[in-house]
């Protein structure tokens, strides 16, 4: 049997007391100071109704869209960050084999629809992209977090503005996380890690999306 076939449905990469000091009974929590402090959506349960906005503006409901065809959904930091560009290229390399399985990938990021589009011609992207530049869907599924203002600081510094990626001020981004969703609009793996330097092996993922057709 492949290794990527024996599959663990959660690789959540958080400290433990996080893990179990929030929980997601309702999608209104305050918003984490700390990435290291966010309470993700985790397998068995079922994604929000949340509507986001293309690379050319139009709206796409997400349960509406995992409805259609079971999803790789992909958060990201935005086209901003080098680690991130390094993924989306990478998630490019593994669409056709996600196709070709019956499973869309979905990137969403802080994003406007604006920056979406320059991060699609920059790596060639042939996958669906989606500006979450309120933070809506990051929060719903338990990902956002805002960032302390020495960091933004920092940031502006290094030529980095997330303000300016966004179009808002909240200063919030989404830890870099993944979840395989089935038609059922049902999470069946999560990968969630608040080192954003470190993303999910495309191996793993391609392995996480075979495991979520039988689910």
């Amino acid at each position: 049997m492949p290794l990527f076939d024996v599959m663990i449905t959660t690789l959540l990469v958080l400290p433990l007391g996080s893990m179990f000091a929030q929980t997601r009974d309702t999608a209104e929590t305050a918003v984490p100071k700390t990435a290291e402090a966010v309470c993700p959506l985790k397998p068995g349960m079922t994604i929000p109704s949340v509507r986001l906005a293309g690379t050319t503006g139009s709206g796409l409901a997400l349960r509406d869209a995992v409805e259609k065809q079971p999803a790789v959904i992909i958060f990201y930091r935005g086209g901003w960050c080098p680690f991130c560009s390094v993924q989306l290229g990478q998630l490019q390399a593994i669409e056709q084999e996600l196709r070709e399985m019956g499973v869309q990938l979905i990137g969403i990021s802080p994003d406007t629809p604006e920056h979406l589009m320059k991060s699609a011609s920059q790596h060639s992207l042939r996958y669906t992209l989606l500006s979450d530049s309120d933070m809506e869907a990051a929060k719903q599924f338990g990902i956002a977090y805002e960032l302390d203002a020495r960091t933004v600081t920092s940031y502006r510094e290094h030529n980095l503005d997330i303000e300016a990626a966004s179009g808002k001020t909240h200063h919030m981004l989404p830890v870099p996380a993944v979840f395989v969703v089935n038609r059922e609009g049902r999470i069946t793996f999560t990968y969630v890690n608040p080192d954003y330097k470190v993303r999910l092996d495309p191996q793993l993922l391609l392995a996480a999306a075979r495991t979520a057709l039988d689910s």
